[in-house]
């Protein structure tokens, strides 16, 4: 906060410091005050304008420092004070200007009045860019390269910067190769802006460096050398270089499969001058390969080549795999980064499990374990990582030995979105002069819109990757994302990252059900909101989509040299993303392979080094995917390591010919072209059938070429004596006079027949065509002559004769495909008519037309060219020039063709390619076409990526072409289907680049969609041994006709993939070794003839198909139904089996283990079903000797076939285990054992029942039952063979827990079965109880008592361990004084005390069980909770009423039997709210107090009745009668008057608060004793008890009332109890007896709580 004070003190102060010399002046600038200008107010406004824009620029131009340092919103308001009194002050001198101006034309934008022109340069040399701008302002000029600002001061003496007087430049000194670019000349003024653009191309110049040409050699070369991982290597090599130039520094490159090293921690480069090295630190896996020196000068480079085997470092742990290698991390961003990997070559002899894949942080060393168990898929996740950070990973591998050694470290990568991590390496957009300054006002949050494009882009059973585009509309600030997914079929849609959303636009998921189909989507979130979800994708089965390849086909091995054999095979079919093959070679007496390759190779041929010399090996392969590596191969025939015998170039083929031509060498190679050319064989031309005579050549141009040619005819003797073959020409005299006098127009073959004869010619060779040359200066005298012809080259083979030869005729359509500044490259057509014998080459002629006067010609080549295209040098630029052509064979040099058009030699600089050239049509048909050309010379500003052909009916206008294909074609021939038979159709092709497409080529000759009789097709056999062939057949054959057989139509010279055989009209083309490098389409032409061609394409599908003939025919196998299997069978005996389809009665089989061969023995028995098919060999037991591999070999004739099985590590022990259970199984059964071990079942009346089923019993056999070792239970003398033995537990509780344990025990032995029923078996127990009592209850009810609303429900048994939960609107209920819940019986309630709406909703119950649960609900709402609450109204009004009523809270005696005279009194309690009027009656009439009979309610609680002496008068029934608004009550008792005797006291009546009759201490003993009858008996007994305070004692009654004995007793014991007073002891005396009487002895309570002053003992 300091910092921005003082920076804004530091801006203010700036401010006023620039503002002081403004403000003096402002007082002369008043608002009121006018300049008298001179303009209108439009141009007065216009002027404002201009100086505004000027003034601002200047002002952001000078204050750009300053405000690239402030924050716009700190500064706003200063800067625009700041920004108006400058520009206040700029138009005032600006309009100062204008006045004395005062002339508003001389203002106008740049103008451009010469731009500047595109140049094409050598390298070294200078070019210079200038243009002349216009207006006024003077503009400000600024060139641009690559829309970069060009400053001289960066790079001193590369550019030149000049303006004068309008006219600037831009000069560029010694171009080089980076000078290629576009340029910008941009001006501006106050008025506006323009730019002029121009482009430089600089080309590879012919000379060299230094004026010399560099010679190249590389000696003291390193060889094919072998390392193990762990070593250091140093792979180098001695250069010489001549002329040697002190310091000259080649460039030295060092190449391994072709990618270009640098250097980095694994390998060092170094070059001394003369040797060039390179140094391995540290060998891995990944540095095996083919490695290229490059030495590279001016005049071109020299490169030497040579492999690199590393071989596995030695196992931490013998028998495990070797080390996964090329660990590579993909598709890097801040959520996961997948990791890649290769797996190893070596397995360690057991499969491989899995990888572990471990990162360390960078500037760490600690590994972590990325997954927890071993992934298959060569391919892993990793997620958790810190966003940001660098990580290494690696990989290991792991089989059941153990682990590999770890990988290579990968190259270390950041946890960060790409986009982030191309800011983070400071890219940053190009200066463009213009400065604009912003201000963003802070923006409302916007909720982010929804993602787009969302993808599965990886799936397989582990895992599954998405990937999306963010949102359009997501407001300023980044977004974060939630990935949703759902169950196909279902709407539910689930979060898969809840906690923590993701960062990029991609994700990885995990813990999917393989199998199951699922469809994902993805919401944006910011601090606004979520958004809404992206399209849901479309529905994808979790699974892998990888499978593993299946084994490779056949393997051939080929000898190479001493220590090596060149290995092929038939690739696998059906391989997806295959990333290579792993080879194994061993020596034929060895059982042991060895990896030929520890790094995959993609191709399907493979040289394997470091072989012994005479050895014999075989071979196998196995292909490797992401998936895993396939089956081996089936090995290979032996061949023996020797040196190949070499075989020469196949006779008649030179090793620069092909079916085409030179047509890559003329267009790769085109800044480096000359004027010569190699001669090399034309392509074979089809002989046309036509009418026009052979036009001679020139006597100028024969005598060159006869002069030219230097060689010396030998004398037939001479040639008969060195033994060579020699062939004649003959000429017939006066053919070359006539051919010459012939006109071109005129000239006409009449009859060519007997003409010229030739014997034993060999193919054309220039020796031949000079020879020719020679034969036709001597045929102008008229003589017939004859030479003879070398044909040693050809001794094995005779050709036919060829009946006649003539001069072929002018070649026509001359066209330019490519001009510079001083070259033109040149196109034409074929002759019509070749003159029966192969063209042998062409020879160019070019002259200058001046002003439309053609001048003299001159030789474009001295040698003859065979292509039909050729580069015309040393031209003169913007001249123009006329071309003809002349074309020869055997028989000599043609007429000129016709002068061509007249061209201009200019530099194209276009940005388009040129036309293609040299359009050929193939294998005509009635329907389809093929159509081949040649790429066009000029490429334009970008490489050509593609081709477009039209086509039209020959006769239709120019209107009515139309395009073959939607798409650009990349190749160079089209095969054109649907085609209307019979019509006639031309075509032409347009290539296309980045920029466009170009100009289209010439159009075709028409050709008639025919196909002419006896057309044969290609047809494709394989015979008995497997072979695969190409055969193709002519009926059309001439003498001089050959079979030519190409690819993709370029003519096969690489005998090494096919081999050729002619015999006759047939020829057959042999592939050597049939794979994925023969796919293509094969096409045979046969010379000579009327179009004879056919085409086959090769797919892969029809590979695969051959591939599988092809096997079933060389190596027949024996089919199986099911491979070799291992069971177990009874007693544990093993037994090992398989099943062949079918194999005949001379069928064999070898049964072997670990290359062992077994026979039949004790230990193991054979048996081989040759009806069914069925092997088996059969163990009685396994040991540890066992474990290794067992093979069962067939033979049933050529036919084989072996199926093998692996049981080592855990698998055989596991069988092991098994096998020795199931022999333990047997013995066991043979006494009384347990056919099903002891378990538990739930009754339905929640009883657990313990049961175990027992078989193979006998009567002496028992069962014994304990818990915790302790007997419980014994079952003597079992009455059943087989049956269940049972233990009941009813009303399980903690108490039952334990464990359990059954013995069965007889003489043969005994079987013992144990169940653990603590802690978790105990738990597992009690929620199959808690299940049963769950469903066992009823539905959830609602019922109102006095104090609320009660909801229960009834279960048929009730578990105190039963755990019960009580829901409000699916929310657990907190239970309070006014909400309760509990248990009476079997009934569970919640209780609502005093409830409300607030209480309304839906209630439920819920039982745990362990599992899921079951619920109970019920919805207290609507009508049900309006009756329920009445009810609760109605029932606590009535409890009120019930509770508060007047009532006699004690009874009176139903008789009172009393002697006359004596005083009564009685007293009962009297209730009731408000308090209750008393009314006591005598014989249902009122009576009063008096004297006699006193009544008195005392407290409004106690109401006595008393009578002083009592008289006979005093009988009657007497009642009291209570009264309040809630209701009436009356008690009753009769009295009864006996006749007098000695007063004894007053005897008093009197009841306690529960209404009980109590004596008075002064009654007689006789009346204590009286009976008091009705139900008071049993009250008085109870008030007795309760006076002593005795409540235990009614407890035990209660608890004792349930025998029914004691309860009888206890309703015939005394019914009475009088409370003692302590003055009148007797009285006590007597109740003591009483309750003695009444069996008080019995109960301890009540002895002890009767007081000790009245115990018999205590009363005197």
């Amino acid at each position: 906060m300091k910092l921005d004070l003082c920076h804004s003190l530091k801006v203010i102060s700036v401010l006023i410091l620039c503002l002081i010399p403004y403000i003096h002046g402002s007082a002369l600038l008043t608002p009121s005050q006018e300049f008298a200008t001179g303009l209108s107010d439009t141009e007065e406004k216009r002027v404002r304008d201009t100086a505004a824009y000027m003034a601002n620029r200047d002002l952001f131009t000078s204050g750009l420092e300053m405000e690239r340092s402030e924050q716009i919103s700190r500064k706003d308001a200063m800067r625009v004070s700041a920004e108006r009194i400058s520009q206040n002050k700029r138009i005032h001198e600006h309009e100062e200007h204008l006045k004395r101006m005062n002339e508003d034309s001389l203002m106008h934008p740049p103008e451009f009045v010469i731009k500047p022109r595109s140049h094409t340069v050598w390298e070294k040399q200078c070019v210079r860019l200038h243009c002349t701008v216009s207006g006024w302002p003077d503009p400000r000029v600024v060139w641009y390269k690559n829309n970069v600002a060009i400053d001289p001061l960066t790079n001193p003496g590369k550019y030149n910067l000049e303006s004068r007087y309008n006219v600037h430049s831009l000069e560029i000194n010694r171009c080089d190769f980076d000078d290629t670019a576009q340029y910008r000349v941009s001006a501006m003024n106050s008025k506006g802006e323009q730019s002029a653009f121009a482009s430089i191309v600089v080309k590879i110049g012919p000379v060299s460096e230094y004026g010399i040409t560099f010679q190249t050699h590389i000696v003291d070369k390193f060889g094919v050398s072998f390392g193990r991982e762990g070593e250091t290597m140093s792979l180098g090599c001695t250069v010489v270089i001549y002329p040697a130039l002190h310091r000259y520094q080649p460039e030295v490159q060092w190449y391994r499969d072709d990618v270009l090293l640098s250097p980095s921690k694994w390998h060092h480069m170094h070059w001394s001058g003369d040797r060039a090295t390179l140094t391995f630190t540290h060998l891995n896996k990944e540095d095996e390969g083919l490695y290229t020196l490059r030495v590279t000068t001016k005049s071109g480079y020299e490169t030497y080549s040579a492999y690199v085997f590393v071989r596995d470092a030695d196992a931490e742990v013998e028998g495990a795999p070797s080390a996964p290698l090329d660990v590579r991390c993909l598709d890097a961003n801040k959520d996961y980064i997948i990791v890649t990997w290769k797996q190893p070559a070596v397995d360690g002899g057991n499969s491989i499990l899995g990888y572990f894949v471990d990162r360390c942080e960078v500037g760490t060393t600690h590994w972590i374990q990325c997954n927890d168990t071993p992934v298959k898929f060569a391919r892993f996740p990793v997620t958790g990582l810190v966003e940001g950070r660098s990580y290494f990973f690696r990989v290991r591998a792991v089989n059941k030995i153990g682990m590999s050694r770890p990988s290579r470290v990968s190259e270390p990568v950041a946890a960060m979105d790409p986009a982030d991590r191309a800011r983070m390496r400071g890219t940053s957009a190009p200066w463009t002069g213009q400065i604009i300054v912003t201000e963003e006002e802070p923006a409302e949050g916007v909720v982010p819109g929804r993602p787009r494009e969302l993808q599965v882009t990886e799936a397989t059973k582990n895992y599954l990757v998405l990937s999306w585009k963010p949102p359009g509309e997501k407001g300023l600030e980044g977004v974060m994302y939630y990935v949703e997914k759902c169950v196909s079929g279902t709407d539910s849609w689930q979060r898969v990252n809840t906690e923590i959303p993701v960062k990029s636009p991609r994700f990885a998921l995990f813990d999917l059900a393989e199998g199951k189909s699922y469809s994902f989507r993805v919401r944006c979130c910011n601090s606004a909101g979520v958004g809404e979800p992206s399209e849901p994708t479309e529905p994808t089965t979790v699974g892998d989509k990888l499978d593993i390849p299946s084994a490779p086909g056949k393997v051939i091995p080929t000898r190479n040299t001493d220590t090596s054999v060149v290995v092929s095979w038939e690739a696998s079919r059906d391989a997806k993303e295959l990333v290579g093959y792993y080879i194994e070679g061993r020596i034929v007496s060895s059982n042991e392979w060895e990896p030929c390759n520890n790094k995959p190779v993609n191709a399907t041929r493979f040289t394997c080094h470091g072989l012994t010399t005479g050895e014999k090996y075989v071979f196998r392969v196995r292909a490797v995917n992401a998936a895993g590596l396939s089956q081996f191969s089936q090995e290979s025939e032996p061949v023996e390591v020797k040196a190949a015998i070499g075989g020469g170039i196949p006779h008649g083929v030179l090793p620069e010919m092909g079916l085409r031509g030179n047509m890559c060498q003329l267009t790769e190679h085109r800044p480096r072209w000359t004027g010569t050319h190699e001669t090399v064989q034309s392509p074979p031309d089809t002989m046309q059938k036509c009418n026009k005579k052979a036009q001679a050549d020139t006597e100028a141009r024969e005598g060159c070429r006869a002069a030219s040619s230097g060689l010396t005819v030998l004398d037939p003797v001479e040639r008969q004596s060195s033994g060579v073959k020699r062939g004649f020409v003959s000429w017939a005299p006066g053919l070359a006079k006539e051919l010459v006098s012939e006109s071109v127009s005129d000239s006409v073959f009449n009859s060519l027949t007997d003409i010229v004869t030739v014997q034993h010619l060999d193919p054309v060779t220039a020796e031949i065509q000079d020879q020719a040359a020679e034969t036709a200066e001597k045929s102008e005298a008229g003589q017939a002559c004859k030479f003879y012809v070398d044909a040693s080259a050809n001794r094995d083979t005779e050709r036919p004769k060829r009946e006649w030869t003539a001069a072929p005729t002018p070649p026509y359509g001359i066209t330019v495909l490519e001009c510079v500044r001083d070259a033109m490259v040149l196109a034409w057509k074929q002759p019509t008519f070749i003159g029966g014998a192969d063209i042998t080459g062409y020879f160019v002629d070019y002259r200058e037309v001046t002003d439309g006067v053609p001048g003299k010609w001159y030789e474009g080549n001295i040698r003859p060219v065979s292509e039909r295209a050729y580069r015309v040098s040393d031209l003169k630029e913007n001249r123009k020039y006329q071309f003809q052509v002349r074309a020869s064979n055997i028989a000599g040099v043609g007429l000129p063709s016709l002068p061509s058009d007249t061209f201009l030699c200019e530099e194209w600089t276009i940005a388009v390619p040129g036309p293609p050239h040299d359009l050929q049509l193939r294998d005509v048909r009635s329907d389809s076409v093929v159509l081949l050309w040649k790429p066009p010379i000029y490429q334009g500003r970008n490489p050509v990526n593609g081709y477009y052909v039209d086509i039209k009916e020959a006769d239709s206008p120019e209107e009515a072409w139309r395009g073959v294909n939607n798409n650009a074609t990349e190749k160079t021939f089209i095969k054109i289907k649907n085609l209307k038979e019979g019509e006639t159709f031309v075509f032409r092709v347009r290539a296309q680049n980045k920029a466009g497409v170009g100009k289209t080529s010439d159009v075709t000759e028409p050709v008639q969609a025919l196909t002419k009789p006896g057309t044969k097709e290609i047809v494709v056999d394989v015979d008995d041994d497997g072979i695969i062939s190409l055969n193709f057949e002519c009926c059309d054959l001439t003498p001089d006709s050959k079979f030519v057989w190409s690819k993709n139509y370029e003519e096969i010279t690489d005998t090494s993939r096919l081999t050729t055989e002619t015999k006759g009209n047939k020829s057959k083309a042999v592939f050597n070794t049939l794979g994925e490098e023969d796919i293509g389409i094969y096409s045979c032409l046969v010379t000579h003839t009327d179009g004879a061609s056919s085409s086959y394409n090769l797919s892969e599908e029809e590979l695969k198909k051959l591939l599988e003939i092809s096997h079933d025919h060389k190596f027949p196998i024996i089919p199986l139904k099911s491979e070799l299997a291992v069971e177990l069978l009874e007693k544990g005996r093993v037994r090992f089996w398989l099943q062949a389809e079918k194999i005949s009665a001379n069928g064999k089989v070898d049964y072997v283990f670990n290359d062992n061969v077994l026979s039949q023995g004790e230990k193991y028995k054979m048996n081989f079903d040759k009806n069914t098919g069925v092997i088996e060999m059969i163990m009685e037991s396994l040991t540890s000797a066992d474990e290794g591999t067992f093979t069962f070999q067939l033979q049933d004739g050529k036919a084989t076939n072996q199926s093998s099985l692996v049981l080592i590590g855990d698998v055989f022990k596991g069988l092991q285990k098994e096998s020795e259970f199931q022999r333990k199984e047997y013995f066991r059964k043979q006494g009384p054992h347990f056919i099903e071990y002891l378990g538990y079942e739930v009754t339905p009346e929640c009883c657990v029942l313990l049961k175990c089923k027992v078989g193979n019993i006998k009567k002496e056999t028992s069962a014994h039952w304990y818990k915790d070792g302790h007997e419980i239970k014994a079952d003597e003398h079992l009455g059943f063979t087989e049956g269940v033995l049972k233990l009941e537990i009813a009303q399980i509780s903690k108490k039952d827990s334990g464990v359990y344990e059954v013995v069965l025990k007889d003489d043969r032995g005994q079987d013992t079965s144990k169940l653990n029923l603590k802690d978790q078996g105990f738990k597992d127990l009690m929620n199959e109880v808690f299940n049963f009592i769950a469903n066992s209850s009823t539905p959830l009810k609602i019922t109102s008592t006095e104090e609320g609303i009660r909801l229960y429900t009834f279960v048929s048994y009730y578990n105190d361990l039963l755990q019960v939960t009580w829901h409000y609107k699916d929310s657990a209920i907190a239970f309070s004084e006014r909400i309760k819940s509990g248990v009476v019986g079997e009934q569970l309630w919640l209780q609502i005390k005093d409830p409300t709406e607030k209480d309304m909703g839906k209630y439920a119950i819920e039982f745990y069980d362990g599992k899921g649960g079951l619920r109970r609900s019920v919805e207290l709402g609507g009508q049900a909770f309006d009756d329920a609450f009445a009810e609760f109204q109605r029932l606590k009004a009535a409890a009120v009423a019930e509770r508060n009523r007047a009532r006699v809270a004690g009874g009176l005696p139903d008789v009172v039997t009393i002697q006359e005279g004596k005083a009564l009194n009685l007293t009962c309690n009297i209730s009731g709210d408000p308090m209750p009027e008393v009314t006591w009656l005598k014989n249902d009439r009122e009576i009063t107090s008096d004297d006699h009979c006193i009544l008195k309610f005392e407290s409004g609680k106690f109401a006595s009745f008393t009578i002083t002496g009592v008289n006979t008068a005093d009988t009657g029934k007497y009642s009291i009668l209570v009264k309040n608004k809630y209701g009436t009550e009356s008690g009753d008792f009769t009295l009864e008057v006996t006749e007098c005797t000695p007063d004894l006291g007053v005897t008093s009546y009197w009841t306690d608060a529960e209404g009980n009759v109590v004596y008075g201490p002064n009654s007689p003993r006789e009346m204590m004793k009286t009976a008091v009858t009705g139900t008071k008996k049993q009250k008085r007994k109870e008030s007795l008890i309760k006076n002593l305070g005795m409540k235990r004692v009614e407890d035990e009654r209660k608890e004792r009332k349930s025998e029914d004995l004691a309860v009888q007793k206890d309703e015939e014991k005394v019914s009475a109890a009088a409370e003692l007073r302590a003055s009148d002891l007797e009285q006590t005396k007597d109740v003591k007896e009483e309750i003695d009487q009444s069996n008080v002895t019995e109960q301890p309570e009540l002895q002890a709580a009767i007081p000790p002053d009245t115990q018999p003992e205590n009363i005197e």
